[in-house]
């Protein structure tokens, strides 16, 4: 057995009924818990775009921090993950991935607020919050909880050169260079290679200059990228209006059925629906990962509540809206043109970001470029992203002093995604979220006294604009 054929049989262990029970069981759990939190989104989304709250502690503010983690998660898992989903698993996999967003609302309000309440800060006044520091200051076991913190520190920084690099940088030259007829191989890896020089450039020179610096890229691509986006795929669908109606019926049902669509040409069963939807939905929106809260924890905010409300309203935008539509697009043009079915069956299609590049290439003129350009923003946005995540990891494995090797390794992962296997770093990717996802959701469950307790003074009994004064820690930086 070959080491690729390894990976994926890892991958499918480790994305069994466990995982998929874990994460849903948190979703749904954290719901009830939080009365529904996602109720609140309106207030959220009104928070996300205020002004920074005041004389509060923090590094960036709350829009800042919000715009960071949507990078991070408003990418390739938007334009690739949801055409993988469909193909692997079928048109009822985008149900699933919608149903992770909706409920895994509550989980990224829950992440978000044991962040902030138990961050801590360096000796220059530097925010530093996440799983690791709610599992090692509010769990009551000690021990566990700092064995479990180092996990979760060392599976971000694990992830962070495959979500965060490699599955960018692989995706976005795949799109690029679909658009540039070949002669032959080498010709296709010299423009790969070219791909992956130019984006270890532009991920370095604005990641050596730190969340400050990201935030700074991130308030201003995020919007412009996401309303680019969202508004190709608005005009295809418009365009396939007349099979919206069946596209969205055949979402459904093949969610619960998992009734064979197209002719057989995409994935089918319950389970491939379930497994590709899960696993695509996370690596969307991250719900239960705790990638946003590691720079949520930066946020200028008055209380713990504010900013996950915040951080709340990125899954909305990341996975109830943006994958929807996403989801509609591709199945209606593939009802619209059987051509592409075809081109399935017979191996003229046989990766995810063709199958989008050819939804795309309906709109004429205009829809290979709209794609292009986004991918390129999404791709971008998101290795900054996921920088910093892994930046606050190696921070709490190894001080100051691993900051640098760590961003020269990050960048080498971006060039080696350019010219990498693509089913192998998606796999690889899948094993170390799920693996992220364990120790942070058995954080987010063990302190869900406290979120509820909080949720209830500061959303429910309206003090939502009272400051929490209590004492951030200052820990000593390892040199």
């Amino acid at each position: 057995m070959d080491f690729a054929a390894i990976v994926e049989a890892i991958d499918g262990f480790v994305w069994g009924w466990a995982m998929i029970v874990l994460l849903l069981g948190t979703h749904l759990f954290m719901t009830v818990r939080t009365k529904f939190i996602q109720r609140k989104i309106g207030t959220a989304i009104k928070l996300s775009v205020s002004r920074a709250d005041g004389e509060a502690e923090g590094d960036v503010s709350q829009f800042g921090a919000l715009t960071t983690a949507l990078a991070a998660t408003i990418g390739t898992g938007n334009i690739v993950g949801v055409a993988t989903g469909l193909l692997f698993g079928g048109p009822g996999a985008i149900f699933w991935m919608w149903i992770t967003g909706v409920f895994g609302i509550a989980t990224k309000y829950s992440e978000t607020y044991i962040s902030v309440k138990y961050r801590v800060k360096d000796e220059t006044g530097e925010m530093l919050g996440g799983a690791m520091y709610a599992l090692e200051r509010g769990f009551q076991w000690k021990t566990a909880g700092k064995v479990l913190a180092v996990l979760f520190a060392v599976f971000a920084f694990i992830a962070s050169f495959g979500i965060g690099a490699s599955v960018q940088s692989n995706s976005l030259a795949g799109v690029v260079t679909a658009y540039i007829p070949f002669s032959n191989d080498q010709q296709l890896l010299g423009a790969n290679m070219l791909i992956g020089a130019l984006l270890v450039v532009l991920v370095g020179v604005v990641i050596i200059g730190g969340v400050r610096s990201i935030t700074k890229v991130t308030e201003k691509l995020v919007p412009l990228m996401a309303l680019l986006y969202a508004t190709g795929c608005l005009v295809i669908i418009i365009m396939n209006w007349a099979y919206v109606g069946e596209a969205i019926s055949l979402i459904l049902t093949c969610a619960f059925t998992g009734k064979a669509a197209f002719g057989g040409a995409v994935g089918s069963g319950l389970a491939l629906a379930l497994q590709f939807g899960f696993k695509r939905g996370l690596f969307s929106n991250e719900s239960g990962l705790g990638s946003a809260p590691l720079v949520a924890a930066n946020a200028t905010t008055k209380n713990p509540a504010r900013q996950a409300l915040v951080s709340m309203s990125g899954t909305f935008w990341d996975t109830v809206i943006i994958c929807a539509i996403t989801g509609v697009m591709l199945v209606s043009t593939m009802l619209a043109n059987p051509s592409i079915a075809e081109g399935i069956l017979n191996g003229q299609i046989t990766a995810a970001a063709q199958l989008t590049t050819t939804a795309f290439a309906s709109i004429p003129v205009l829809g290979p470029i709209v794609l292009a350009v986004g991918m390129v923003l999404f791709s971008y946005s998101t290795m900054l992203g996921w920088a910093q995540y892994g930046n606050r990891a190696v921070m709490y494995l190894f001080g100051k002093k691993g900051i640098r090797p760590y961003q020269v390794v990050f960048l080498i992962f971006v060039f080696w995604g350019c010219i990498g296997g693509g089913e192998l770093v998606w796999n690889i990717s899948d094993i170390t979220n799920a693996l992220m996802a364990v120790p942070n959701c058995i954080a987010v469950l063990a302190l869900s006294s406290v979120i509820v307790k909080g949720t209830q003074h500061y959303v429910y009994d309206g003090n939502l604009d009272e400051a929490d004064n209590a004492e951030i820690p200052t820990v000593a930086r390892k040199s």
